[in-house]
């Protein structure tokens, strides 16, 4: 096992970034203190061959632009808020409105847009970097102060762990997630759209023309949205590249439990990802917004990402839970701190 630190770049403030490079088992994993973004991930294949099998950029500047939340960590709220604004003890606070009329990852600038500080450590079984940032009362909208404390690691197992905690001095809504963009045949290796996909989940929840929940948590069986059988994301998109998923599955077993969440294979390379969780959701994206030649879209070495050349396995409370009281609870205070765990674990 192995830790190295070097620096990534600086910001326009003259504030120095690190990259993390971690090495254990088979895994490298390189971490940015800017939005807490893993930028490279790489896997051995079945036939050895080791790949990058997550999207990014090679340089800093890329990451400070408003873009697609390469890798970075979500927050203070993942996901979409409807009309970007929520009530809390009586009281109704307007936050960031980045999609629209609707707030996406914490609004104009989230977490992914902020500078985090980075402690790297190594324990028995892998080597990890806990990540800290405090977000002010206010930012973005967003009611009380936050001490944010993310943990992302690889162990001697070939699992990628990441474990988020928060607490807050007051009532607000949280909810912390990974956006990575993976493509298992490598990155710039086309589209995934033929990789196999199992969701262990029998219910999901509708959505309305702007990807905001109906409220309504629906069975799976006989929709485009039944996964619990392993299949080509493309057949059940229903084939081609056409379609593509932005929706959030309701993982089966009780939410706050490590448990399957999901699980991809990639016919091409042999690698599989498998995805379990302690959160109650996890939101399903096949990279339906990629594609253009904008500074956003042009990734590490030039790659062009076009539509469906990644997929995210964001696990997370469900989108818009501070407007759905029959939703989980998403409101944490200074007698409830948050602590949430995801694993993902590689074989090839």
């Amino acid at each position: 096992m192995k830790i190295n630190c070097k620096k990534f770049g600086v910001l326009s403030s003259g504030e120095k970034v690190k990259l993390f490079v971690l090495n254990a088992g088979d895994l490298r994993l390189c971490i940015s203190e800017f939005g807490a973004a893993w930028t490279s991930l790489y896997v051995p294949g079945a036939s050895g061959q080791i790949d990058d099998v997550i999207l990014g950029y090679s340089t800093l500047g890329p990451y400070t632009i408003k873009g697609v939340f390469f890798g970075a960590t979500m927050g203070r709220y993942a996901n979409r808020i409807a009309g970007s604004a929520f009530n809390v003890d009586g009281k109704t606070f307007h936050v960031g409105s980045s999609e629209g009329k609707n707030s996406l990852h914490g609004g104009l600038r989230g977490f992914d847009k902020r500078l985090w500080r980075g402690d790297a450590f190594e324990e028995k079984d892998g080597v990890f970097v806990r990540f800290r940032r405090l977000s002010s009362a206010l930012e973005e909208g967003y009611p009380c102060a936050m001490l944010a404390s993310v943990t992302y690691g690889i162990t001697k197992a070939n699992e990628v762990i990441a474990e988020y905690r928060a607490i807050v001095d007051g009532n607000c809504p949280v909810n912390l997630t990974n956006h990575a963009y993976f493509n298992l045949s490598g990155d710039n290796s086309g589209s995934i759209m033929r990789h196999e996909v199992t969701i262990f989940a029998d219910t999901y929840l509708e959505v309305d023309a702007a990807s905001i929940p109906t409220g309504r948590i629906l069975p799976v069986a006989g929709t485009r949205f039944d996964f619990r059988k392993r299949q080509a994301i493309a057949q059940a998109a229903g084939g081609g590249e056409a379609g593509g998923y932005d929706h959030c599955w309701v993982i089966n077993g009780e939410a706050g439990t490590l448990r399957p969440a999901a699980a991809v294979f990639d016919p091409a390379s042999g690698r599989t990802l498998n995805v379990s969780t302690t959160q109650p959701g996890v939101q399903f994206y096949t990279g339906n917004f990629l594609g253009g030649t904008s500074p956003a879209m042009l990734g590490k070495a030039g790659a062009i990402y076009e539509k469906h050349s990644g997929f995210c396995l964001e696990t997370q409370n469900f989108p818009n839970a501070p407007n759905e009281p029959d939703f989980p609870n998403p409101i944490f205070s200074p007698t409830r701190d948050y602590y949430e765990k995801s694993v993902f674990a590689f074989s090839f």
